[in-house]
């Protein structure tokens, strides 16, 4: 195992009606609030109204940046960051899933920039100082309600990068998992395979010595796959959404990474994806994860397929171990799609008019990956395995 420093500073308030913490908890850090959002889910659900009643008895002040898109982009952040300049924000409240979180922290970092916001994006070392950040969860998935890193796409230039400092993790989370209930069941599927595509980037790695490291993932991987369908076919089956909801942040919140060096191939190839065709990121890397784990596969990596093959999907230790390990990534790939994802690139609209630019693009700083390098040859012949 890895040498480490161990911090994980996010306070979390977890289950049904924690919202009650929020007046508390937001004035620990000032009384004026923006409140980041994407589209009108919250204002459907109910959640929204909750909020501005706690904010209105409470005396707390509010602004706010709606329109948050899914893939949250560089001119929302700019926007973002006017509206804090421009009425003295004390905190950061952001309301929905990952894309509101990411959008919300890169606002935070940028207050303090006085550069373009996305030179922040681009070299994270310009980061000094950080507004606080706080976040009510309303879908599983990327953990970044736990984690200090943000995801921003800029359109204008086809890039989606990852950007993060120590300070950008949220002061804290309300995580009800009853927010959760009327996720449609497309993206609750999309967010099952994000939280699982976060898992497989520091399981599959070349440090072999992080038993508990490997036995921890294994287990949320199960989660996943024992509650993504029941959450799909009984919305507001509590017992699934709460073990999604809470494995979505136990799966980036480094408890997984920690001693351990890391993949993130996969997410790395899908960030151009998402970039070039502005597609749902879970779906995407559910069509790129089963065709990167055969061109993975050989015999340097084939005992941790076996792993993951006998550990997370039940199957006979005494097999063939190629054969093991073909049958875990077929598994992998019939999970996702009993979720209703598609399976190939062209049912998404992707043909192969750019795979060659997005491959180039996806390894411009370097190879992707450790466990498998990856160069821009090898990712384009994963994009056209894809398809």
């Amino acid at each position: 195992m890895l040498n480490f420093d161990y911090s994980i500073p996010t306070k979390i308030f977890f289950g049904r009606n924690k919202i009650e913490v929020l007046a508390e908890q937001v004035k620990n850090y000032g009384s004026r609030v923006l409140l980041v959002y994407g589209g009108g889910s919250i204002k459907r659900s109910g959640l929204y109204g909750k909020i501005v009643d706690i904010f209105n008895k409470s005396e707390i002040s509010f602004f706010e940046l709606p329109g948050v898109e899914p893939n949250p982009r560089v001119t929302t952040v700019k926007k973002g960051v006017e509206i804090c300049r421009e009425n003295k924000i004390d905190i950061i409240l952001a309301v929905g899933g990952g894309s509101t979180i990411d959008c919300a922290k890169v606002i935070a970092a940028g207050y303090y920039y006085d550069g373009d916001v996305w030179d922040i994006v681009v070299d994270p070392r310009k980061i000094t100082k950080i507004l606080p950040i706080a976040t009510v969860l309303t879908l599983a998935a990327t953990g970044s309600e736990m984690d200090a890193g943000a995801v921003i796409t800029n359109l204008a230039t086809s890039e989606k990068l990852g950007t993060g400092h120590k300070d950008m993790n949220p002061k804290f989370s309300i995580l009800d998992p009853t927010y959760t209930f009327s996720v449609p069941a497309n993206q609750t599927a999309a967010g099952t395979a994000d939280i699982m595509s976060h898992i497989f980037e520091v399981y599959f790695s070349n440090t072999n010595s992080a038993f508990v490291q490997n036995r921890m993932a294994e287990a949320l991987l199960k989660t996943c796959i024992n509650y993504g369908k029941k959450a799909i076919d009984e919305p507001e089956n509590y017992e699934a959404r709460s073990n999604l909801m809470w494995t979505s942040s136990l799966a980036i919140n480094g408890l997984l990474s920690y001693g351990k060096e890391t993949e993130w191939s996969v997410h790395g190839m899908e960030h151009e994806l998402s970039a070039f065709y502005d597609i749902t990121h879970g779906v995407g890397l559910a069509i790129l994860t089963p065709h990167w784990m055969e061109y993975a596969l050989n015999d340097k990596t084939l005992n941790k397929f076996v792993e993951y093959g006998v550990n997370v999907w039940g199957l006979d230790a005494s097999g063939d171990k190629y054969e093991i390990a073909h049958s875990a990534i077929k598994k992998t790939r019939e999970f996702f799609v009993t979720l209703g994802i598609p399976s190939t690139l062209k049912e998404i609209g992707i043909g192969e008019e750019k795979l060659e630019k997005m491959a180039n693009q996806a390894t411009v700083r370097g190879n992707l990956g450790s466990f498998k390098p990856l160069e821009a040859e090898d990712v384009l012949n994963i994009y056209k395995a894809s398809l």
